[in-house]
């Protein structure tokens, strides 16, 4: 029996939470859960988005299924996925992004996993004003940082039997900190010869992801060029709620849908929770249980197609419960 913290979090976020749990118990997988509040339903109580206590629960049970958390604003912490990444130092953001017949888009046959780094960038935090007109950020690469996402990235696409890997960059402004990205995965590039290996600056790299989206395989990116390229991606395939996620490193594991809490329709039973789901179907391939991942997600493939249980953000008038019922009736 696998242990696995689960964090239903805020506004839409329990449903489904439960939406996927529900799959995967119907699966047949048995998994012992650890249930833990986190984000704006704890905030008062313990004046903290996120308690230690759910990071205790994830470091004891490696893994974790978490719904979308809430941020107070202004109130001086940071980001709750961002604090949960430096403390468990997640490493890698896996970013799948999948065409799914049925599901609105302009594109067809996109199958395209981006990776990544999770820890450095921009994303480090150092800044400060200089002076009263100047504002100064620093950008951070580490040789360490830099050449575990791209072996992550070359792995991945090894053990996946996908074919090119393409580092993202801007080597050719920022000599020292993109050309040191640049140059290690051009190295590490010729430990793989089995996988093509592909660079790609990272405003061309937007300009033919919308032309060619289809010939592109895995991506390997910096943290801020990796978010920002990761929610264009979301766009190609129908939006963010088709988005799963992944916060891997070498000794945990976060699972997560990438969309925010929708507040607006928490409760309703209206929400699509097919990102929520595909971030599951990644979590049970991560915990080797491969026949109910593939299960799920030929069951999802078929409820995309089918109008009559499809939710109101693509077109239909199912509820959340229609929607994950179907998805079981499907299961193999």
């Amino acid at each position: 029996m696998h242990k696995v913290t689960l964090i239903p979090g805020d506004g839409i976020g329990p449903e489904v939470v439960m939406s996927a749990k529900k799959i995967i118990v119907s699966a047949g997988v048995s998994i012992d859960w650890d249930i833990q509040e986190a984000g704006m339903a704890v905030f008062e109580k313990h004046g903290t988005p996120l308690p230690q206590r759910v990071i205790d629960s994830i470091k004891d049970n490696k893994v974790a299924l978490k719904g979308p958390l809430t941020t107070p604003v202004g109130e001086g912490f940071r980001s709750v996925n961002v604090t949960l990444r430096k403390e468990l130092d997640l490493y890698a953001n896996l970013r799948p992004i999948k065409t799914y017949p049925g599901v609105p888009s302009r594109y067809d046959n996109i199958d395209i996993v981006i990776a990544r780094e999770n820890t450095e960038d921009l994303y480090i935090g150092i800044e400060h004003m200089v002076g009263e007109d100047a504002a100064e950020s620093i950008k951070v690469f580490t040789r360490k940082g830099c050449q575990r996402i791209i072996r992550y990235a070359f792995d991945y696409a090894r053990k996946e039997g996908r074919k090119k890997v393409t580092a993202v960059h801007k080597a050719n402004i920022m000599k020292y900190t993109d050309g040191m990205f640049l140059s290690i995965a051009r190295d590490i590039s010729k430990e793989y010869c089995d996988i093509e290996f592909e660079e790609m600056i990272i405003d061309a790299m937007c300009m033919k992801l919308v032309q060619s989206p289809e010939t592109y395989d895995v991506l390997v990116l910096p943290n801020l060029y990796g978010d920002i390229v990761s929610d264009l991606c979301a766009g190609l395939i129908g939006g963010l709620g088709f988005a799963p996620g992944a916060n891997i490193g070498s000794r945990y594991a976060v699972f997560e849908a990438v969309h925010g809490s929708a507040p607006d329709i928490a409760g309703k039973n209206t929400a699509n929770p097919t990102a929520m789901i595909l971030s599951a179907i990644h979590m049970l391939k991560y915990l080797g249980e491969l026949h109910a991942a593939k299960s799920i997600e030929k069951a999802l493939s078929k409820a995309l197609k089918e109008a009559g249980v499809l939710t109101a953000d693509i077109g239909g008038e199912a509820t959340t419960s229609d929607f994950t019922d179907y998805i079981i009736s499907m299961l193999d």
